[in-house]
């Protein structure tokens, strides 16, 4: 199994999106404003993803990986009829980690915004990344299964560790995980994506 690297560059900053992670219902001119500001001061505009592609065996609460077998009905049903996967692991990096940090003292509100653009823009990475699988299945008659992350359902989040050690996102991509699991930057991400398909993915 070959470990790839990607970097994307974002699009701009969905300040609606933004808004919904921070908890605001209904935005007024300051809300809008002090999202402006922090996306002048947040100037990473790219993010890194590290993935390789297998092929599973799924059974009813088991899937068997090249790399490892993960007991879970909830993974099990959102693979079914999937015959490969594509794992990956993606970070827009720790720049944005210490702009929360240094406004969780200084301006409250600011890190809550921090931490919501964070997620903003994680969440558009993945969904970049995603949408360049689907693209290279469909494009082939295959078909591809919404992504599924360690921690849901009954995915256990110890499965991280299987994640990690099959891409080795420190040496690829920088990020590291702790004891408990968490990982850092925290704005990071690993996930499974099911795809049916008749022969190997090309991506």
């Amino acid at each position: 199994m070959q470990v790839k690297i990607k970097t994307y560059g974002l699009p701009p900053i969905d300040e609606r999106i933004v808004l919904l992670y921070a908890g605001v219902k209904k935005a007024e001119d300051a809300d809008i404003n002090l999202i402006r500001d922090c996306a002048k001061e947040y100037l990473q505009t790219a993010g890194k993803v590290c993935y390789l592609i297998c092929p599973i065996e799924v059974s009813a609460d088991q899937v068997s990986f090249t790399f490892a077998k993960v007991k879970s009905k909830s993974l099990s049903q959102r693979l079914n009829g999937c015959n490969y996967a594509v794992i990956f692991a993606g970070t827009i990096g720790i720049e944005i980690d210490r702009l929360i940090k240094k406004y969780s003292l200084l301006s409250p509100s600011k890190a809550v915004i921090f931490q919501a653009l964070g997620a903003e823009r994680i969440e558009c990475l993945c969904d970049i990344f995603n949408g360049e699988v689907n693209d290279s299945v469909i494009g082939s008659g295959g078909t591809t299964k919404p992504r599924f992350s360690a921690g849901y359902g009954d995915l256990p989040l110890e499965f991280q560790r299987e994640i990690f050690n099959a891409l080795n996102p420190q040496k690829h991509i920088g990020l590291y995980f702790t004891e408990s699991l968490i990982m850092a930057p925290s704005k990071s991400v690993t996930a499974v994506i099911g795809v049916q398909a008749e022969s190997e993915i090309l991506l």
